[in-house]
């Protein structure tokens, strides 16, 4: 279903609308020295918007947590000295007063503020009256309606030129990501809130540099807008996220690298990408009618189980079950993590079906216990 919103373009005057737009600058906004020497670089590679984090949000209190309130001239010195727009998070009603009173351009509510929906709702009544772009990332949790219903909030308030950004979610497993992409979350959200531009934040999701490429590329090929991404003037000096940030120089070399694939599809190719739809749409059909057969099974060992009083979850089953699936995807060139996830799925919706079987009366639906002898 999708979502309603009031939106204007998002970008301000100046800025070129070719894909990727680029939002670059420090994690942290360190000294007045850092932040204009950064600005300057970036602007001279083309950079049109600056980020750096005035006050930061850290899991603990030891950590450095940004200058806050006296970082504000710096950036707008480095506004007046290059010409570009300046970008900052908000995460309360203070922040957002100073943030515009500096004259900071863009606002961006980060993962921890979008979880926590007083925080939006605070900031969006603060923001009533002013023509401001505001991002939006994902809360830490894979949760889409979280991240839609902070995105309405600030629609609410009048707001309309909002984007959102995808940095990735918090994860308890060892992952190859600081923050695992799940990228079929912001795939959902373009696709409930197709209007919305949504840009990518490579620089949470990897937590280093060595992936950031392959992040961005991923983020083309899914024809988002563009990134937001962390590039400090010496990265191995950095006061926060050292391991992340890239030099202006090595930001440049990146985007150079990008392949921007068009969204449109021509008349000379699209008779065969619709040859190939029609297939997937067949499987699809399949795949379905499969699942469907699948289920009526698990109807009949819930039926079983509740009879002879035997508990739903067989763990034992359960980890034959996936085991073995997870070795003939293997064969089969399907990821661990996609078999995992989609017998994940199956087997809770099998779960569901048995849980409503042992809970139907006896006598729902007319359908009287028979007793065999």
């Amino acid at each position: 279903m999708g979502v309603n919103l009031e939106l204007e373009p998002f970008l301000l005057p100046g800025i070129v609308t070719d894909r990727p737009w680029v939002i670059a600058g420090p994690c942290s906004a360190e000294s007045e020295e850092q932040v204009l020497q950064t600005a300057v670089e970036l602007s001279k590679i083309g950079i049109r918007m600056f980020r750096a984090g005035v006050w930061k949000p850290r899991t603990r209190p030891n950590a450095f947590e940004g200058h806050g309130s006296k970082a504000l001239p710096w950036l707008k010195k480095a506004k007046e000295e290059t010409g570009m727009y300046m970008a900052t998070e908000v995460a309360n009603v203070k922040h957002v007063y100073e943030a515009l009173k500096w004259g900071v351009d863009i606002l961006w509510i980060g993962a921890r503020t979008t979880a926590n929906p007083f925080a939006v709702q605070e900031i969006a009544d603060t923001l009533k009256g002013v023509d401001i772009p505001v991002i939006v990332k994902n809360p830490v949790s894979p949760d889409v309606e979280l991240w839609i219903g902070a995105i309405e909030r600030l629609n609410h308030a009048g707001i309309r030129r909002l984007a959102a950004a995808h940095r990735g979610f918090a994860k308890y497993e060892q992952s190859e990501y600081r923050n695992h992409p799940q990228w079929q979350i912001p795939i959902e959200l373009k696709r409930r809130i197709p209007s919305i531009p949504m840009i990518t934040d490579p620089s949470h999701i990897c937590g280093n540099r060595k992936n950031l490429l392959e992040v961005s590329q991923r983020a083309m090929d899914l024809n988002f807008d563009g990134i937001i991404i962390e590039s400090h003037i010496n990265p191995e000096a950095a006061m926060s996220d050292a391991q992340q940030q890239l030099t202006p120089s090595d930001l440049k070399l990146l985007l150079s690298k990008l392949i921007l694939r068009h969204s449109d599809v021509d008349s000379s190719i699209s008779l065969t990408l619709e040859e190939l739809r029609e297939k997937i749409d067949l499987y699809d059909d399949q795949v379905m009618n499969i699942l469907e057969k699948r289920m009526c099974i698990a109807d009949q060992i819930g039926e079983y189980k509740k009879t002879n009083n035997v508990t739903i979850l067989q763990t034992k089953r359960w980890d034959e079950i996936l085991t073995k699936r997870m070795e003939q995807g293997l064969m089969k060139g399907l990821s661990e993590e996609f078999v995992t996830r989609l017998y994940e799925a199956i087997h809770q919706e099998s779960i569901n079906h048995q849980t409503k079987i042992m809970n139907k009366s006896n006598g729902e639906n007319g359908n009287q216990k028979v007793e065999h002898k």
